[in-house]
């Protein structure tokens, strides 16, 4: 039997903090097994394995940052909403980067579907409603905001902004203000 208090949650969480303090790489049954102090074999009564651990921080992950999208984007619209959910997405990495690390783990159809994914998507699209998008160029939109909050964020992290001028918040600005602008006069096809 396992170590009383130990649930699938609370290995979780503390998966997490483990995945901010060392990395999202470095999360394992093992690693986690040496922080509780137990033996590996008493943590697979609450996960089935590294791979399975990973899922839950991600499912973690993109809940906690689905919520705080949210709690941003109430009563905005516009501009306004797009800088909102950027900059949520970019204060969470900076604060949590292994959870946010994992929220770009690639998940089984199953995970996916029981994810806090379509939830991000449904607040991009809910920005676009700001500007005048129809379908598909709302969708390719999605994936244009996407890939820069996301391309950005990671380049950021990874210190490839920190060595040149202008700082790196003065470009993120100048990045959401040319997004907001692109949005506004979207190209025909």
């Amino acid at each position: 039997m396992g170590r009383v208090g130990l649930t699938a949650e609370r290995l979780t969480r503390a998966g997490a903090e483990l995945a901010d303090e060392a990395g999202f790489e470095q999360v394992t049954v093992s690693a986690l097994a040496r922080r509780f102090d137990v033996k590996v074999a008493s943590l697979y009564s609450h996960v089935k394995s590294s791979q399975d651990l990973r899922t839950r921080i991600a499912l973690l992950a993109l809940e906690e940052l689905a919520d705080r999208g949210a709690d941003a984007l109430a009563g905005r619209a516009g501009k306004d909403a797009l800088i909102a959910l950027a900059d949520v997405y970019r204060d969470y990495a900076r604060q949590h980067p292994g959870r946010y690390a994992a929220t770009r783990l690639r998940l089984t159809p199953e995970a996916a579907a029981a994810s806090a994914g379509g939830r991000h998507a449904e607040m991009t699209r809910a920005i676009l409603r700001g500007y005048d998008l129809t379908e598909p160029d709302r969708t390719h939109a999605v994936r244009l905001l996407g890939s820069v909050f996301h391309g950005y964020i990671d380049l950021e992290l990874a210190g490839g902004f920190s060595h040149s001028a202008p700082d790196s918040q003065e470009s993120w600005s100048r990045v959401l203000d040319a997004l907001d602008a692109l949005l506004r006069n979207w190209p025909a096809p």
